[in-house]
């Protein structure tokens, strides 16, 4: 018969190796829960941009066509926006180029939304602030979305990025027209 003390080194033992075994399962599971949040992500944030293509042109939306006129003749200002290619929407431009004159009108209603938040703020503020701001949930995929937003808003320059990841409004932009 064995005695208490190497009965209980045996069960301690048995213990340490269960823990270990969870341990090891534990990270594999990190690991792929980690590819799946990602892919999700992803999927959640081509799920919101394809709604956005395939919802059309903005009606505000009309770009200038640039062509010479010879003098005399009376020059068209504006054109019809054009799909790329043969009646689809892609390609559209729903984020127009800021310029002086343009109007926070022409952007999309989530996207005025987010103009509105910075600008209330008054300061810049992170993509998890802007989300918390505007009601979203918290989301890694819904901030990720969010967060190609912001970056979409500075490329098009209706707004800054001071440091990585902190947003304000770029100077001119009014909120109020």
């Amino acid at each position: 018969m064995a005695s208490w003390l190497e009965e209980l080194e045996r069960r301690e033992a048995a213990a340490r190796e269960r823990a270990e075994e969870l341990r090891r399962r534990i990270g594999e599971l990190s690991q792929q829960l980690a590819v799946v949040e990602e892919q999700l992500s992803r999927l959640a944030i081509t799920r919101e941009t394809m709604i956005e293509i395939l919802a059309g042109p903005v009606e505000s939306v009309e770009p200038v066509s640039v062509t010479t006129v010879p003098e005399g003749e009376e020059r068209a200002e504006r054109s019809e926006p054009e799909p790329v290619s043969g009646g689809s929407p892609i390609g559209v431009l729903l984020i127009p180029r800021r310029s002086d004159g343009t109007e926070v009108s022409v952007l999309p209603q989530d996207y005025r939304d987010i103009l509105e938040v910075l600008a209330d703020a008054g300061r810049g503020l992170r993509t998890a602030h802007v989300a918390a701001a505007l009601g979203l949930d918290e989301a890694r995929s819904t901030v990720e979305s969010l967060r190609s937003k912001l970056k979409r808003l500075t490329a098009r320059g209706w707004l800054d990025e001071e440091m990585p990841g902190m947003f304000t409004l770029t100077d001119g932009v009014d909120v109020n027209r």
